[in-house]
């Protein structure tokens, strides 16, 4: 039984001390975020077989997120909630919609099941020792074990995946110089031009391709992750929010859920204007350009390498099929360089995403449950975060009991991901306009955007429902 979620305290906006510069890192985790999925797998797998026919929707699917990170920023700069707070306030349906995606959605574990497959071959080749299940659960431990290090769980996140996004770019761009020529960069911008153009064929189906154009970004629940990042940051009004602590080096006190509402005067405006000029900057120039970059980056040696050979990969070995042929014009060098690459890739969208799944968990349990009062928000992370894991585990072992490959979870995630921006995108709009201050509601512009991209994800579900209920009769 849901329980009403506490009104908003009244608080004037926290005044801006620290210089834009230092406030630098929930874009870049955004960044790594995003790069293991859509970047790493998808979208290279997608040029290797089609070229660069279709890479406007991969484009075209960031440009979408970052007018919705920016939204979604704004309401967290305003109030210090995430945006599943205020989805809750709007209607306890929303609690449940999400509730139920995420429940489907643990037991998909692909960036684990790929990274672990790629270290076995990496170090003991294909036919190394042990089990998917056994090196998926190495990295669920891996990735525990830096959460629960540092007395601050975003700390370990942001300075881990900061690290790794620069080992990608570098290795991406030592590989992009090696291989490729300026005639494939120009074949790359000829492709921005196809707009609207599907190919599909028996093994890349419409919904594989809705999948794959959500998760070009971050995609699905995972933007939503972006007012955590902003709030541990103590960015806007998430400077009132007690940041989430480590639960085995410091015990969680205060509310860290409920935000704070600001009266509307000159002064608070001006200041919460302060602070959403680094949402947009943020935004934009991490989320935005270096996450388009470096997902063309991957396509890039796609295109060069596979796409003129018709090689396509094999779906649970794209990583080792990629760094072994990369190794004909870079040497072992290029191989191991890869492969490196990939690892961080993966890695920090494990890293990322696992944080922010877990505290969508937490945020939901512990503002709409009574029963996870009686726990601190930090030891309720700590208890999801070992049991989604051990779920994860779990289901790696039984898929590939019945030989469903990674790129399958990630495809399957991508539709799921579909739903939930159907839902929330058009409702983080609503919210915006209806409960923040008027002198801070989003203008024309943000609006419009707002509205494509909700008849985009809306038409997608749509269509998808529509298709797979059409079979049924």
């Amino acid at each position: 039984m849901t329980l009403p979620i506490a009104p908003m305290r009244e608080a004037d906006m926290p005044p801006r001390k620290t210089s834009l510069w230092r406030l630098t890192g929930p874009g870049a985790v955004m960044i790594g975020l995003a790069i293991g999925s859509g970047e790493l797998i998808l979208w290279p797998w997608i040029t290797a077989k089609f070229g660069t026919s279709m890479i406007w929707a991969a484009a075209l699917g960031v440009f979408v997120q970052l007018w919705i990170n920016i939204e979604i920023g704004r309401w967290a700069v305003a109030t210090g909630e995430s945006a599943f707070t205020g989805f809750a306030r709007l209607s306890r349906f929303f609690v449940y919609f999400f509730l139920t995606l995420m429940f489907i959605g643990a037991f998909l574990p692909g960036w684990g099941r790929a990274l672990g497959t790629t270290i076995k071959i990496m170090f003991f080749g294909t036919d190394g020792p042990g089990e998917d299940w056994f090196w998926t659960a190495l990295i669920f431990i891996a990735a525990l074990l830096i959460l629960f290090g540092p007395k601050r769980i975003y700390a370990a996140v942001e300075r881990s995946v900061m690290v790794m996004v620069l080992i990608i770019t570098i290795g991406m761009l030592i590989v992009a110089f090696s291989v490729g020529t300026w005639a494939d960069v120009g074949s790359m911008i000829q492709g921005l031009g196809n707009i609207g153009h599907i190919e599909l064929d028996d093994e890349f189906t419409f919904h594989r391709f809705f999948g794959a154009f959500v998760f070009a970004g971050a995609g699905g629940l995972s933007n939503l992750y972006y007012a955590y990042y902003l709030r541990d940051k103590n960015i806007g009004m998430g400077a009132r929010i007690p940041v989430l602590l480590n639960p085995l080096r410091e015990a969680q006190r205060g509310n860290s859920e409920i935000g704070f509402r600001f009266p509307s005067t000159t002064a608070n405006v001006k200041i919460f204007y302060d602070w959403f000029k680094f949402v947009k900057i943020d935004t934009t120039c991490f989320f935005w350009l270096a996450n388009t970059f470096t997902m063309f980056l991957f396509m890039f040696g796609a295109l060069v390498v596979l796409y003129p050979a018709g090689i396509v990969p094999d779906e649970g070995e794209l990583l080792w099929d990629l760094a072994m042929i990369l190794e004909g014009p870079m040497g072992t060098f290029g191989r191991y360089l890869f492969l490196v690459v990939g690892i961080a890739a993966l890695f920090s969208s494990i890293l990322a995403g696992m944080d922010g799944g877990v505290r969508l968990w937490v945020d939901i349990l512990h503002t709409n449950f009574g029963f996870t009062n009686k726990f601190a928000a930090n030891k309720l992370y700590l208890g999801i975060a070992v049991g989604l894991s051990t779920i994860g585990v779990v289901a790696t072992w039984f898929f590939t009991a019945f030989d469903i490959s990674a790129l399958d979870f990630f495809f399957i995630s991508g539709m799921l991901s579909g739903f939930a921006m159907a839902g929330y995108v058009p409702a983080i709009l609503y919210m915006n306009l209806k409960h923040l201050p008027a002198a801070v509601r989003p203008k024309p512009l943000n609006i419009i955007m707002m509205i494509v991209a909700s008849l985009i994800y809306i038409s997608f579900a749509a269509y998808t429902l529509w298709s797979k209920i059409g079979t049924w009769f």
